[in-house]
């Protein structure tokens, strides 16, 4: 090979090295200038979603007297306080700090917890532009621990409610409010979201599906926003879970959904008041072992216990052992998920339940009707009620069956029983099956109470019990 041809061939090489190397340095520098780009891009969506929200994030200062009466017999006590003998009360005034957030500018409607608020004498909002307002409280709702204020202020601005139902985990959000000072209002504070539909975290009575986030949210942050990523309102902070005695973020807080918010607040501002739909159903979780025992494929759905009686529940012929897996075709998951569906859904509407019963699906129609005012006495004394022989009488169910141990019979089981009752002195017990009345068999709560009403006559029927030790005897029962 000639010498110039040699020479060229290393001058290409080298060349194509040199080309090589730029290549690589120009793909790796610009990979750092898009990322540079992103996490700028990143930063500014964080910075505009700030922006917009913190003028309708406002500072709740509440106050609240207090009378303390002086004891008039302490000597000791008048020893160091000589000046207050004269027996008359001292006032003393304490305050609290919240959050909250303009949801309506031109009505100067205010969204924030029920617990800010509950039980002051006079409520103070503060604006970022440094304007102060007397608040008027529209109305709360203890059991959500929402409540509407109202000020009269223009120039308002407010937030966007956006859909809670479409947030996802794992998805950036933003924490607004007033932690621990006035002098420290308009925190931002960022994070995702941890987890959805978290219940009894409060207490068993409150209705609950909170979102869950590590955003830093602490106290004076309660009533503050929780915003996504285009600046909607998706959530109203509301408690946090410290992990011991300090009151400081652990990363672990929790807010009421904006739709949840929405309903009730409509509610509020239209009628002072939150309505709320009922069933009439004891449910409970169901688990693993209670799912192959009753051979169902799922986990997911509430499983009735019990039904309430004259309730909407028993009026459609839902049943002890029935598990609820939609309503009106949203999925159940749990028992909080049910109660929260039910109560947030229309008076008089009728709606659809999707069930499980004896291993078949089917759909049932209820007439939803409105929450009582007390709906645990109603349940209670439901429970309670008894025929007048003193005994409540039941169809056998598969979760009955598990509960008195009885084989699938055709019959009617004792499920509860008055120990002041003639039953129970004849020696009637719960969990005795009764097969029949004088000579005719029942499978049937009417058809029981129908013989009993034609026997009335005679003064007495004749019942055929049969006892958990498989042992079978008639009883007389006086009318």
């Amino acid at each position: 090979m000639e010498p110039d041809t040699v020479l060229g061939i290393i001058l290409i090489n080298k060349f194509e090295g040199i080309m090589k190397r730029l290549y690589i340095i120009f793909t790796i520098t610009g990979l750092l200038l898009a990322q540079n780009s992103v996490v700028r891009q990143f930063s500014e969506a964080f910075a505009d979603v700030a922006e917009k929200a913190k003028p309708a994030v406002v500072t709740i200062v509440t106050n609240k007297k207090i009378s303390m009466n002086w004891p008039e017999d302490n000597d000791m006590f008048f020893f160091f306080f000589p000046d207050r003998r004269n027996g008359h009360p001292r006032e003393f005034k304490t305050n609290a700090l919240g959050s909250g957030v303009i949801v309506d500018a031109e009505k100067g409607y205010i969204l924030t917890n029920n617990h800010v608020v509950d039980d002051v004498d006079a409520i103070q909002v503060k604006l970022m532009d440094k304007r102060e307002y007397e608040a008027t409280i529209i109305g709360t709702d203890p059991k959500s621990d929402l409540a509407v204020l109202q000020i009269a202020a223009k120039d308002l601005a407010d937030i966007q409610l956006g859909n809670s139902d479409q947030i996802r985990v794992g998805e950036w959000v933003m924490a607004v409010g007033s932690p621990f000072s006035e002098n420290l209002s308009h925190t931002v504070t960022t994070g995702i979201i941890s987890a959805l539909g978290r219940s009894n975290i409060l207490n068993s009575q409150s209705y609950e599906d909170f979102i869950q986030t590590d955003a830093a949210i602490n106290p004076g942050n309660s009533g503050g926003a929780l915003l996504n990523m285009n600046g909607e309102l998706i959530g109203i902070n509301t408690a946090i879970a410290t992990g011991g005695y300090e009151r400081g973020n652990r990363g672990v807080g929790f807010a009421i959904p904006s739709n949840m918010a929405s309903r009730i607040m409509s509610d509020l501002v239209e009628r002072g008041y939150v309505t709320r739909s009922w069933l009439g159903v004891y449910i409970q979780e169901l688990d693993d072992e209670t799912a192959r025992a009753l051979e169902i494929d799922t986990r997911n759905g509430a499983l009735i216990t019990d039904v309430v009686e004259g309730s909407p529940a028993e009026k459609s012929g839902l049943q002890e052992g029935d598990l609820i897996i939609t309503f009106n075709g949203e999925p159940i998951s749990n028992p909080a998920n049910l109660k929260n569906v039910v109560s947030l859904s229309s008076p008089e509407t009728t709606s659809k339940v999707k069930i499980i019963r004896d291993g078949e699906h089917k759909t049932i129609k209820v007439q939803l009707e409105e929450l009582p005012d007390e709906p645990r006495q109603l349940a209670t004394k439901s429970k309670k009620e008894s025929n007048e022989f003193g005994f409540r009488l039941k169809e056998i169910t598969d979760s009955l069956q598990k509960k008195y141990g009885l084989t699938n019979e055709n019959a009617l089981v004792v499920t509860n029983i008055d120990l002041d009752g003639e039953a129970y002195r004849k020696g009637i017990r719960e969990g005795d099956i009764i097969k029949r009345v004088g000579t005719q068999r029942i499978t049937t709560v009417s058809q029981f109470d129908k013989l009993v009403e034609a026997a009335r006559s005679k003064g007495a029927i004749l019942v055929l019990v049969k006892k958990p030790s498989g042992a079978s005897r008639f009883y007389t029962l006086e009318l």
